[in-house]
């Protein structure tokens, strides 16, 4: 069911405890973590502790659980020291916008030129 955890989702686990991630923040409703696979100095992803598959069923299931992922982001990109340089934040949504992990996520990605697409 939306908005619970699901068993078989990597990111609910690592809200869990039960997988590990190199968290950067937390707060009651969001955890940010590095992204093992950084696409540029900085890359966090900020995910709701809700399950939701995707950013367009969370803002249509939980809306102030997407404000806060967006907030988060603005966070990070502060903590992280690129909210005076620039960053980017990014939602794939679906297979064919390279979505691989089906609980939605923010990509916080910030420390090099963005110009062009990731």
């Amino acid at each position: 069911m939306a908005g619970e955890p699901q068993a078989d989702c990597l990111f609910c686990k690592i809200v869990a405890g039960e997988i590990p991630a190199t968290i950067v923040r937390e707060t009651d409703t969001t955890v940010a973590f590095r992204d093992i696979n950084p696409q540029a100095p900085t890359h966090v992803l900020v995910i709701p502790r809700v399950h939701y598959a995707d950013a367009a069923s969370l803002v249509a299931g939980d809306p102030a659980a997407a404000v806060d992922v967006l907030r988060e982001a603005a966070e990070v990109a502060a903590q992280e020291k690129v909210d005076g340089t620039g960053y980017r934040v990014v939602f794939n949504t679906g297979p064919g916008a390279g979505q691989t992990v089906f609980h939605a996520h923010a990509h916080v990605l910030g420390g090099r030129d963005l110009q062009r697409l990731v």
